[in-house]
């Protein structure tokens, strides 16, 4: 694929990769549009090549989540140098702040109440179903687990969430 062809591709996926970038930056939208500027400049600059092996969607969604990740580590060390510099002791962690909250509706605020209670893997893997509408294998690709491990994942996800949500009367 040439890069007038991928760029263009990129720019049709561009709410979709959005959506996978705020996921990834705990909904922080200021994190997740400098994660997305990252990730399309690593794919146009060539440091992130597509070869084929998924489809470009779930390639470029495993190219989010790394990103994310690494951006997360910098930012981390970054504050546990500078604290120990500046105060002889370890900083705080940046990574436990509070999430935004998505709508006010009762409903939203319950199912993200159960599904902050899942475990982080089973949470990915839904939201990756759910909200990006990949397959259960592009899912697994995404997040470079096995097909089986992303499958479990998903099921054991849903019956959580079903149960949790029965908890609170909603359904």
């Amino acid at each position: 694929m040439d890069k007038t062809d991928l760029q263009g591709e990129l720019e049709q996926m561009h709410a979709a990769s959005f959506g996978w970038a705020l996921w990834c930056c705990h909904h922080r939208t200021d994190e997740a549009q400098e994660v997305l500027q990252a990730a399309y400049l690593k794919v146009l600059e060539g440091g992130a090549r597509f070869d084929g092996r998924a489809s470009l969607r779930t390639w470029f969604f495993a190219v989010i989540r790394r990103t994310a990740w690494e951006q997360r580590r910098r930012l981390w060390m970054r504050e546990l140098l500078v604290g120990r510099w500046l105060t002889g002791q370890a900083a705080v962690s940046v990574n436990g702040g509070q999430e935004q909250a998505m709508t006010s509706s009762e409903d939203s605020r319950l199912l993200r109440r159960a599904l902050a209670a899942l475990p982080l893997r089973q949470r990915e893997v839904l939201h990756l179903v759910f909200y990006q509408e990949l397959t259960i294998e592009e899912a697994a690709k995404v997040l470079n687990i096995a097909l089986g491990t992303a499958r479990t994942h998903f099921a054991r996800g849903k019956a959580r969430l079903r149960e949790l949500l029965d908890a609170e009367g909603t359904r």
